[in-house]
């Protein structure tokens, strides 16, 4: 059943899309009226829905019943990811918004060879968040992650402040991520670096600050891969892959 995402919650009987939504529906994927969809809203439902009418605008749809969606991991995992060189990370957040990612923040550290001016970057924010909205769509995730806005490397402490467990991977070592991850941890923060990995005034800076630093094993992997291996391990640990 196709699978869309309500930018409020629902309260009647009937919803309106109207923008991409309502073209995909009535152009792209030319569905009819009595044709059943599933749209999932930012309260956590998710509701079966009929179409009752298309117009050259938006699209209806009658809300047949609701119910808790169970397709949300139990960690709320925040993906902390530096800057990398070319459409790297395009496929990190494909990847991560699968595997169950709550939210994604680039950031800038001193390795970062990526280093895109204002402009620039507002258009790249723009494009991972519509991976991310195609990736929830496809995966039929609960929620729509959202992309943040880049920050610099020194201003994740205030950013994690609220998180159970705030995690960097750091090329040179670490304790195990399953020493610091507990099996009921509701909330992650996890930090990965650039190509060039961390400097290790960083890493002490994050230490001084709360973040806890984990190794992803004895291979050094490329800074797309990392991402992905940190949010499966998590993710393995929380029993959110079972």
């Amino acid at each position: 059943m196709a699978w869309f995402f309500a930018h409020d919650d629902i309260t009647a009987e009937y919803y309106t899309l109207t923008g991409e939504d309502a073209a995909h529906i009535s152009r792209s994927l030319r569905m009819k009226v009595g044709e059943g969809l599933t749209l999932c809203t930012p309260d956590g439902r998710r509701h079966d829905c009929e179409i009752a009418e298309i117009t050259r605008e938006d699209v209806t749809v009658h809300i047949l019943g609701s119910t808790v969606c169970e397709q949300e991991p139990g960690v709320k995992v925040s993906l902390f990811i530096a800057l990398m060189k070319g459409d790297k990370i395009d496929d990190v957040v494909q990847k991560a918004v699968e595997l169950g990612v709550y939210e994604i923040t680039p950031f800038l550290s001193a390795r970062c060879i990526s280093r895109p001016d204002e402009k620039s970057m507002l258009k790249k924010i723009a494009r991972w968040q519509k991976i991310a909205d195609n990736a929830a769509s496809q995966s039929r995730r609960g929620i729509l992650p959202r992309v943040n806005p880049c920050i610099n490397l020194r201003d994740i402490p205030a950013a994690v402040a609220e998180t159970e467990k705030a995690v960097v991977f750091y090329e040179c070592g670490g304790e195990k991520l399953r020493d610091i991850i507990p099996s009921d941890c509701r909330s992650a923060a996890l930090i990965t670096g650039a190509e060039g990995g961390f400097e290790q005034e960083e890493i002490d800076f994050l230490t001084e600050n709360g973040v806890e630093v984990a190794t992803l094993g004895k291979r050094i992997l490329r800074a797309q891969t990392a991402p992905i291996a940190a949010l499966c391990a998590t993710m393995l640990l929380t029993g959110n892959l079972e």
